[in-house]
């Protein structure tokens, strides 16, 4: 799924914004779940994006960890971009390996999509905008107006993740997926 979002994501147009067929995606998702093989190549990429955002919801407690999400909220409001990226660099520590190889990967993908913007008119903030409930989410449901200001806060921080990913996961995260 990720090397297809890398190899097409940057040059569509509204990738993770727009969703993919309804009926295909779960009917995708039954296949993937049972095991049977799929050739997502064969598929719209707003479909794969559907998928992927699908599955990132799936992960148990969310690929950032639900349970520092208060932690993660609070990095945007701490200090210069420098100590920010120190801050979040310490929280990624506390991840599970597996996690933190995922995060890699993802954050691969939103880069390439970003320095493609003009293109796909998804900058940083539009990208955040559409992945960030997938990443995070807080361990217990709150009111909607707490939600919303949540909500908005962790589309801050997936905005600053993309827009620094280099220097948070280093820059060999530009070449992840070697030459396609």
């Amino acid at each position: 799924m990720l090397s297809l979002l890398y190899q097409e994501g940057p040059s569509t147009e509204g990738i993770f914004r727009r969703s993919g067929s309804a009926k295909t995606c779960k009917e995708l998702k039954e296949k993937l779940d049972s095991g049977a093989e799929v050739d997502l190549a064969c598929e719209s990429i707003f479909v794969t994006a559907s998928l992927f955002k699908d599955f990132l919801r799936n992960i148990p407690g969310s690929i950032l960890s639900s349970q520092l999400c208060d932690k993660w909220v609070s990095v945007m409001d701490q200090g210069n971009n420098e100590e920010k990226i120190k801050n979040i660099q310490r929280l990624i520590e506390q991840l599970p390996r597996a996690n933190v190889v995922l995060l890699r990967y993802i954050f691969g993908v939103l880069h390439g999509i970003e320095m493609r913007s003009e293109e796909n008119q998804m900058n940083a903030f539009n990208l955040a905008i559409c992945i960030a409930p997938s990443l995070l989410w807080p361990p217990v449901s709150s009111t909607p107006d707490i939600e919303s200001e949540l909500t908005k806060k962790i589309s801050s921080l997936v905005q600053f993740l993309t827009e620094n990913c280099c220097r948070i996961f280093g820059e060999e995260i530009t070449s992840l997926f070697g030459e396609i």
